[in-house]
């Protein structure tokens, strides 16, 4: 019997928790997105390795540009490789992993889940 790699989704999601209460409600959301996008069998998996590539960029400690010597710049890589993966993978995302999200960002920030987020 083969046995598979798994990645440990609850330290992941730990790291997760912590950005988001860095960077708020509305950062967190794409974040969390592709993190349930990878998780989801139906993502190819060399799709799934390229979210969990730009989502350990962004969770671990070290930085190509570091943000406490620059600032405004040290965010640039971190964005830059986000938004390239979940252009990506967003073709994805499903009003099922959608609601996950929404219901994590409920737990994560209950000051916000009264409130509806406007779209058009």
């Amino acid at each position: 019997m083969k046995k598979e790699k798994t990645i440990k989704h609850s330290s992941l999601r730990e790291k997760l928790l912590e950005y988001s209460r860095k960077v708020g409600r509305a950062s967190a959301r794409p974040v969390l997105l592709m993190y349930q996008v990878m998780k989801s069998p139906k993502t190819p998996k060399g799709d799934k390795l390229l979210i969990f590539a730009a989502l350990s960029y962004l969770l671990l400690p070290m930085d190509i540009i570091p943000v406490k010597r620059l600032p405004l710049l040290g965010w640039f890589d971190e964005i830059f490789s986000l938004t390239v993966v979940y252009q990506k993978v967003c073709k994805y995302i499903t009003p099922k992993i959608e609601y996950k999200v929404n219901c994590t960002l409920d737990k994560w920030f209950p000051e916000y889940s009264k409130y509806e987020v406007l779209t058009q």
